[in-house]
């Protein structure tokens, strides 16, 4: 098979710029990281089309968070969204996907496309904004759209491949309470149950990935038929859709595409590690993107809570990215403030994530928490801390003080470091 020069290509030469770029920055071996990424075991999101901060997702890395933002027909102002991007990068995300639905959406992608970071889309959202209606999309709609994303400079896509007819029979055949929860996924559901056809991204798939080699775009295997209910975890349609997506990634591989792997939606905590596992086995260890898991059904407003729980348990089994979740989750399009609040939670489970990794920084970060609050040195616990500045607003409320207000004299730490100090010899 003939292989378009991609980043793929590249590192089963030697080793590119980019990946010199990023082993410096995870203290990886750099020949060992071309390898990583030449196994398809790390992907760089990163569009040569648009020079931005590169950040690698996978084998050895630290663990990523993602942030979704985007209008929608009921809030469409993408000025809002631009300042949402900002935000969230500014509290730690490493990546943005434009899931915008209203408005200008080639104009809304221009302007996210100016942030310091790699966006993501989900093309199927303008196919069927071009078409009028999921029923009505056709495969050179789609193919179009898809194109016109990777020329503008989109670094990584979210595709539905695996949602095909055989994952369509199998929800038929083993329903669920909540059918399907992904909105691309029942875009191609609605697509096929109108035309009687397979999804023109699974039928067309060599087609597609000659499409992502030309631009050296990542492609996300969307998880449509990932559970949206506690109660639907085990369902037959979600499994059917593994298996799928293992073939599609080693596929993409061969074609020299660099891919990786969405799911597995709302499980319950103990689910966790074996589905995390599974599709690491399935797809040769592809990076693994979540969005949670959402481990508990009733904690809306706290959404974001459950999530990370999901996410730092899936991290322990090997979960690279993980897709931040506000407190507005399946309530209202996420303020300024959700995507705050969501993003800090979530890098707070990447950073465990990071910990369970033993990654060297995150560690001796610990260390140096403890040697401040040992010392009762607030600032030094500021600068140790993920978001310092919340913890210094915190501590001060209630004035200038040596200890936390909660103990004062009574502080544990400052009695017994003082019986525990050895005296001076001056």
């Amino acid at each position: 098979m003939f292989l378009m020069h991609t980043l793929i290509t590249a590192c089963l030469n030697g080793v590119p710029p980019e990946v010199e770029a990023i082993a410096r920055d995870e203290g990886l071996n750099p020949h060992h990281a071309a390898k990583a990424v030449a196994r398809g075991r790390i992907v760089i999101p990163a569009n040569p089309r648009r020079p931005h901060r590169l950040c690698a997702i996978g084998e050895g890395c630290r663990v990523r968070v993602n942030v979704n933002v985007g209008t929608s027909a009921n809030l469409c102002d993408p000025d809002l969204e631009v300042a949402k991007g900002r935000a969230a990068l500014a509290q730690g995300a490493d990546a943005l996907m434009d899931l915008s639905t209203a408005g200008d959406l080639e104009e809304i992608r221009k302007q996210l496309l100016t942030l310091d970071a790699p966006l993501g889309t989900v093309p199927i959202y303008e196919a069927v904004r071009r078409a009028g209606s999921a029923a009505d999309i056709d495969a050179d709609t789609l193919f179009s759209v898809i194109r016109d994303h990777c020329r503008q400079g989109v670094d990584f896509l979210t595709l539905h491949c695996g949602v095909n007819r055989e994952a369509f029979d199998a929800l038929k055949l083993d329903p669920r309470v909540m059918g399907v929860v992904s909105r691309g996924g029942a875009f191609h559901v609605a697509m096929m149950a109108a035309t009687g056809e397979e999804n023109p991204l699974y039928a067309e798939y060599d087609y597609l990935l000659e499409i992502l080699a030309e631009y050296d775009v990542v492609i996300s295997l969307g998880d449509g038929m990932r559970p949206g209910a506690f109660v639907d975890a085990t369902r037959l349609a979600k499994a059917t859709e593994y298996l799928t997506l293992g073939r599609l990634a080693r596929r993409a591989l061969s074609a020299g595409v660099q891919r990786m792997i969405e799911g597995p939606g709302h499980i319950p905590v103990d689910q966790i590690g074996y589905n995390v596992q599974m599709l690491k086995e399935l797809t040769e260890g592809a990076p693994l993107y979540l969005l949670g898991p959402l481990v508990t059904d009733l904690a809306p407003g706290y959404d974001h809570v459950v999530a990370a729980i999901g996410g730092a348990v899936a991290c322990q089994n090997g979960a690279d990215f993980l897709c931040m979740v506000s407190p507005s989750e399946h309530l209202a399009l996420p303020r300024l403030e959700d995507i705050e609040e969501g993003t800090r939670v979530a890098r707070i489970a990447a950073h465990v994530g990071d910990l369970l990794r033993n990654n060297t920084a995150s560690r001796n970060r610990e260390y140096r928490m403890a040697e401040a609050r040992r010392s009762l040195d607030w600032d030094a616990q500021f600068e140790a801390a993920l978001f310092g500045d919340v913890a210094r607003k915190i501590h001060e409320r209630d004035g200038d003080l040596d200890t936390c207000s909660m103990c004062g004299d009574l502080c544990a730490v400052k009695m017994v470091r003082d019986i525990l100090t050895p005296p001076s010899d001056d």
